[in-house]
């Protein structure tokens, strides 16, 4: 017997939640109907989807894998349903999009594709920069919409914002570093650590900020504007990243792992949304790219 989409949500639950029980409260369900979904699935799928320890659930390479599939099911539905609702009210003309480097790959590739399956007939121009020539362009009329990290934005006056996603900063260690061992990680506790500084969207910015909140500068090894590049340097010992979760994923390319790990303090969050001109009209192909986003973070929150 097949799995069912509900068995998808109640897994996508558990792995972003880490426990049964935080995913059954989320759910507002019992524990034994996760449960019994998350072990259905293990079987009609016949791997291993989490790993379990006494805090709760880890995800396996197998249930990552699984995970970016049920993610894009859930997604499909939602924008079958809505196809159906908007039946017979095609939109053409034009969207012009913006993106920041980390967004286009965390965040825009899937609303693109939901965008383009819902309008066939609009012509999409994005363009990649980032984000304070972004706002720019956003507020001189040269672009409709801009998926970015507003959580900086220069100009908020001129512009509209809705957020989308709010990700908190978590640390990135390999297996066998000696902070994995302990029970909880404070800032104290990075001093003298190696940095490893992902250049995009401010991200290498933030964590500098962070760990000079110490009293220390940072020791940094290794700049790069690939997050490929900071899983392998991570995976393999180089240093210690702190990035948003947003982009956090266990395994590098070559499949070495990595341990993401909260710090006890006040850490920064990232807040990825949306922007637009403030007052100015929008033409249907932004309002319907503003609305596919809106549902998307829905089906996301109904998730956690």
């Amino acid at each position: 017997m097949a799995f069912t989409l509900r068995q998808v949500q109640y897994f996508v639950a558990v792995a972003e939640h880490g426990t049964i029980s935080h995913a059954a409260q989320a759910l507002s369900i019992s524990q034994s109907s996760v449960t019994e979904a998350v072990r259905f699935l293990e079987d009609d799928l016949g791997v291993k989807l989490f790993d379990r320890h006494p805090r709760g659930l880890r995800i396996t390479h197998k249930g990552h894998q699984f995970l970016r599939h049920a993610t894009s099911i859930l997604s499909e539905v939602s924008g079958a349903r809505r196809a159906l609702e908007l039946e017979g009210e095609e939109i053409t003309g034009t969207l012009h999009l913006g993106v920041t480097s980390l967004m286009a790959g965390y965040v825009m590739s899937d609303l693109l594709a939901r965008y383009r399956r819902a309008n066939p007939l609009v012509e999409v121009s994005a363009i990649e920069d980032n984000g304070e020539y972004l706002e720019h362009l956003l507020v001189g009329g040269e672009l409709d919409v801009a998926v970015m990290v507003t959580s900086n934005l220069n100009d908020r006056m001129a512009l509209q914002v809705e957020i989308l996603e709010v990700s908190p900063y978590r640390l990135w260690l390999p297996i066998g570093h000696r902070l994995v061992a302990q029970d909880s990680i404070t800032l104290d506790d990075l001093t003298g650590e190696q940095l490893i500084m992902l250049d995009i969207d401010e991200m290498g910015e933030a964590a500098v900020k962070l760990l000079s909140a110490l009293g220390t500068r940072p020791k940094i090894a290794f700049r790069t504007k690939s997050v490929e590049a900071v899983r392998s340097l991570a995976a393999t010992g180089a240093g210690i990243a702190l990035l948003p979760d947003l982009v956090y994923r266990p395994w590098s390319l070559e499949g070495d792992r990595i341990v993401s790990r909260d710090v006890s303090g006040s850490l920064p969050v990232v807040q990825v949304g949306m922007a637009w001109r403030k007052g100015s009209p929008l033409s249907k192909a932004a309002r319907d790219f503003i609305t596919i986003a809106q549902e998307h973070r829905s089906v996301r929150d109904r998730q956690k």
